[in-house]
């Protein structure tokens, strides 16, 4: 545990956190991350797979309905935060109570549409809380005001809007300069690279979904405060 803060439900650390929930996880996923990250945390059942893995979660965060006693019984009590109300995911219970400069979440894609949905309104409506979905082959993660990559000629770039939202890109196959991106309009799917790409979002609500290749230069974009920051949306 590196330099770990918490204050009530609150978890803070200084480098990137890894977050593990109850959903698929791909062996070696947890590995991946624990090697990325200094911090563990789990969302509710997310604290069976890094223990199974022989990693004890830093905090345990959610309503606990998933967290069998076996499990439970583990883990110190002074690590488990229960939040109990039902207005919430424990995706959504534990990336609001992490402050860090970007959280590497595994656990929360595949399976069930509906859970994957909810994840991605999770992120948007959190958009002050940087956070990286890990899938199967692709990386999910709410794009910040600018960020700079250099992918490999042809990989997908997809740009999908969960609000209105308008920007600028180069090295796109096809710019998105002059469109306007609305969840019920124009999308921006099954896009290509050629290379070095620049996206800049004039507002909070684009999800970015790139391969997983993209990983550690996303992450580093984040850590390195190349992307700058969405203010905490108003309630």
């Amino acid at each position: 545990m590196v330099n770990l803060v918490k204050i009530g439900a609150i978890v803070r650390a200084d480098g990137p956190i890894g977050l593990f929930g109850g959903g698929e996880i791909r062996s070696g996923d947890v590995n991946l991350v624990l090697n990325r990250v200094n911090s563990a945390v789990a969302a509710d059942g997310g604290a069976a797979a890094l223990i199974d893995s022989g990693r004890m979660p830093d905090a345990v965060i959610g309503d606990f309905d998933s967290l069998t006693a076996e499990y439970r019984a583990q883990i110190p009590a002074d690590r488990l935060f229960p939040i109990s109300e039902q207005n919430s995911t424990d995706f959504d219970k534990a990336l609001r109570s992490i402050e860090a400069r970007v959280v590497l979440a595994a656990g929360f894609l595949g399976a069930r549409v509906d859970h994957q949905l909810v994840a991605f309104n999770t992120l948007v409506r959190l958009q002050d809380r940087p956070c990286l979905l890990l899938g199967a082959c692709e990386i999910v993660f709410h794009a910040p005001p600018r960020i700079r990559l250099d992918l490999a000629p042809g990989d997908t770039v997809s740009l999908f809007p969960l609000r209105r939202v308008t920007g600028r890109s180069t090295g796109l196959e096809w710019p998105i300069n002059d469109l306007v991106l609305e969840p019920d309009g124009q999308v921006g799917t099954s896009n290509r690279a050629q290379g070095l790409c620049e996206l800049e979002v004039d507002g909070p609500g684009l999800l970015v979904i790139l391969p997983r290749t993209a990983l550690d230069q996303v992450m580093q974009a984040f850590l390195t405060d190349q992307t700058g920051h969405w203010p905490a949306r108003a309630e």
